[in-house]
């Protein structure tokens, strides 16, 4: 199982930085802070403290809350793409494996990083992204590779002759969905995210796979899955 732990070790006691580092170091902060906490309870001042510096001091680069998110969440889809998006760069495995290992790559980013994840796809800021990414940029946070992906299934004959863009938004829904089930505590589906994730995308293909095709996976416990059942006479 991949564990995606966005390494954050806060200390909250004031220290001294050089004015040359003090941006980044803000940054990384803020990040350490929502690695705990959520996104609403971060203040400008808490960074100042932590930092030994004061509010004068942050506005020389954030001149209030919201260009501070701002810069969070542009950052923020960078350490998510990176987490998420490398088996769309190989080119050495199947494509339904390609979708697989993303796809749990997605949902082990959520759930080890809920309050990042909320800050990124949730309502509360969206005006702050709608701002700076859409989802119609081919580089959009991933979306750019899942819709090349699936333009790759297509032209192979693998996934069905649909708007590839329609059906890249269905496949990042139910990614999203299963993940703010287990983030949020509905219907405790923590508990078993695994095995409803499995079937998700078991599920996922039907909709998705051409009826023309067979379904290939190099992955032993995929590849069992998709063989058909053999039905006793």
């Amino acid at each position: 199982m991949f564990t995606l732990y966005l390494c954050y070790n806060i200390d909250m006691t004031k220290q001294h930085y050089h004015h040359g580092n003090l941006k980044e170091e803000f940054i990384r902060i803020a990040f350490e802070f929502i690695a705990k906490e959520d996104v609403e309870k971060l203040t400008l001042k808490i960074l100042a403290e932590a930092t030994g510096t004061s509010r004068s001091a942050i506005y020389k680069h954030f001149k209030n809350k919201d260009a501070l998110i701002e810069t969070l969440i542009e950052r923020g889809f960078d350490i998510f793409d990176e987490k998420v998006s490398p088996y769309f760069k190989t080119n050495t495995l199947p494509l339904i494996d390609q979708f697989y290992l993303t796809g749990k790559l997605y949902v082990e980013f959520a759930r080890k990083n809920p309050n990042l994840y909320r800050l990124l796809f949730g309502k509360k800021y969206a005006y702050i992204r709608e701002e700076i990414l859409s989802i119609k940029e081919e580089d959009c946070s991933g979306f750019g590779a899942l819709k090349k992906a699936v333009e790759r299934g297509q032209k192979e004959g693998i996934l069905k002759k649909e708007k590839s863009y329609e059906l890249a938004i269905v496949i990042w829904a139910s990614m999203h969905g299963i993940s703010s089930l287990i983030i949020d505590g509905f219907l405790d589906v923590e508990e078993i995210y695994e095995e409803v994730y499995e079937t998700l995308f078991e599920t996922l293909l039907v909709g998705i796979v051409s009826n023309k095709v067979k379904i290939f996976s190099a992955l032993p416990g995929l590849s069992k899955r998709l063989q058909p059942h053999k039905t006793k006479v």
